[in-house]
């Protein structure tokens, strides 16, 4: 079973230190995640968006993250709206002769 991408950005309503200040405790929760090998925290502050790039074992552990109490809680927090969440597989061979830390 291939790994798996999940892509989500969203935008944030307060000012950029607000938001780092409030997502910098979730770490440790992501990190703990089954299943999750690596997160890329993404931000562009000039258009109040942000969001993370994250590879998955598969698409159970996928689809896990997804169902569970940390997505909700990222997804239900007030300063957060306007969000997209897409999968991708993992083209492994490409990616490796370009070093992606797969």
């Amino acid at each position: 079973m291939p790994v798996r991408i999940v892509q989500i950005n969203f935008k944030f309503n307060v000012p950029r230190s607000d938001f780092e200040q409030a997502e910098f405790p979730l770490a440790p929760e992501f990190a703990a995640i089954a299943g999750l090998r690596w997160k890329i925290w993404i931000v562009n502050e000039a258009k109040s968006e942000a969001g993370g790039i994250m590879l998955f074992d598969d698409q159970a552990a996928a689809n896990a993250f997804l169902a569970g109490p940390l997505a909700a809680k990222v997804t239900g927090h007030p300063a957060l709206s306007d969000f997209s969440v897409k999968q991708f597989d993992v083209q492994e061979s490409v990616t490796a002769m370009t070093r992606g830390p797969i």
